[in-house]
Order: C-alpha cells, then sequence, then structure tokens
C-alpha cells in the first residue's frame, strides 16, 4: 500500500518471516529495507535516494509510532515489522545456513555467535564514512557478492546499508536476502536493550533509545523525524477530501 510516498508491504511479522525462509538460498540477490521515520524525512529531503529504496523487493514499515499517528487521524498505515523484530524472529530458524553480516563490532559479533551457535556466519565490518570512501565501499560490495550466504545482514544504518544493497544488486554477482536492519543484530545477541514490550507497543522505542544515547539520537529524533508528521498530517487531509 502507498503511505508516505512509498508503497509497502502488506505482509504480516508471520507472513514475512515465512515468504523469506521459502525463498531459494541460491536465488538472484535481492533486498528488503524498513523505512522508519528518520528514513522517511531523510527522503524527503535527498529525493535522489528514492531509488535505493524503490528497488527493493519490499519495504517493511517500520514506525508503531507513525502508525499510531495516522490511525489517530483516521487514515490507514501498513502493518508495521520492525527491523528489529524480523532479525529475531529468522535468526532461530537459520541453523546450518551459510549467514553473512555487514557491520557490528568485534564484541557484537562474537556475542551473536554465542547466541546462535548452530548458525554459520561470516563478516565484514568496513570503516566509517563508508560512502566517502570508495575503496572500502566496493571492497563491501565485494564480500556480499562472494559470500553466497543465503541472508546477508546489512547492520551499517541508513543510507549506507540501503545505498550499498542496491549497488550490489546492480552488479549481479551475489546470491540471497540482504536485509537493510540497522542496529538490529545487536539486540539481537543481547549487547543492546531493546525498549519494554508495552513501550514498544505504544509507539515509544525511539524514546526509549534516545534516553540510552541523548547526544547521537537527540538531532535525529527531536529535530529531525518530526517533521515527517507534517506530511502525515497532509496525506491524512488529502486523503478525506478525496
Amino acid at each position: 500500500m502507498k503511505f508516505l510516498g512509498l508503497s509497502f508491504s502488506e505482509l504480516s511479522l508471520a507472513q514475512t518471516r515465512d515468504a523469506f525462509l521459502a525463498r531459494p538460498g541460491g536465488a538472484e540477490f535481492a533486498y528488503v529495507v524498513t523505512p522508519n521515520a528518520d528514513h522517511l524525512e531523510r527522503l524527503r529531503c535527498n529525493p535522489a535516494l528514492k531509488p535505493a529504496y524503490e528497488s527493493a523487493l519490499l519495504r517493511l514499515f517500520d514506525s508503531r509510532f507513525l502508525a499510531h499517528c495516522a490511525r489517530a487521524l483516521g487514515q490507514k498505515a501498513p502493518p508495521v515489522v520492525t527491523g528489529a523484530d524480523l532479525t529475531a524472529a529468522l535468526l532461530p530458524a537459520l541453523a546450518g545456513d551459510r549467514v553473512a553480516v555487514v557491520g557490528m563490532q568485534d564484541a557484537a559479533f562474537a556475542a551473536l555467535r554465542v547466541r546462535f551457535p548452530a548458525v554459520h556466519f561470516i563478516r565484514h565490518n568496513p570503516p566509517m564514512d563508508l560512502l566517502d570512501k570508495p575503496g572500502a565501499f566496493a571492497e563491501a560490495v565485494h564480500f556480499v557478492a562472494h559470500a553466497q550466504a543465503r541472508f546477508v545482514f546489512l547492520a551499517l544504518g541508513s543510507p549506507v546499508q540501503e545505498l550499498l544493497a542496491q549497488e550490489v544488486m546492480r552488479q549481479g554477482r551475489a546470491v540471497g536476502l540482504g536485509l537493510c536492519i540497522g542496529a538490529a543484530m545487536e539486540f539481537a545477541a543481547g549487547t543492546r536493550r531493546r525498549a519494554p514490550g508495552w513501550l514498544r507497543r505504544a509507539g515509544l522505542e525511539w524514546l526509549h533509545r534516545l534516553c540510552g544515547e541523548p547526544r547521537r539520537l537527540g538531532p535525529r529524533y527531536l529535530l529531525h523525524a518530526p517533521r515527517i508528521l507534517v506530511l502525515l498530517l497532509a496525506e491524512a487531509i488529502g486523503f478525506r477530501a478525496g
């Protein structure tokens, strides 16, 4: 369904997981993005990034907060399937599979392997500011192309992970399914704590993360992301008028 300028999947979390697990591991590389309010505001300000999202196999809606706001305005929102929830649903089912990870610090990756010992993890951790380092970016693309992994978890943050996935698909040398999931692998590893369930259901997971990392996330959550509410209001008014 169309929502805030993008076409989103209408599959539930369970349906999404089952569809991904049914996909052949040797299938041509495709990728999935999980836009949240921060992503959508970035796309509004920089439309040049939109092809990286539109080229994805699926766009999964990753904002319970926006979903609650849409419903309060009388507008239908896509089903919420967060990158963290999807990662948590997939990893226990991947015993024996080859799974590639792009990103994560050493300690977090070590903790991930301890938590899921039956998964055959391989990893590449590119440097910061990857988009400004063509050589390192090409190296990351090469890693994914030669990983021959059933799933590739891209844990680099937006828009780096989406642009990397788009380039991997464009080159056509990789297999598997790429999942652009940000910090989800750290939640899965247990090295970063998620908000309690009641906060997540209330659409306030962002507040929990803000309290934990106010300096890094303050500008994103308090200055940039709220601007998307203006677009949501305009869309709701247009929906009612139509």
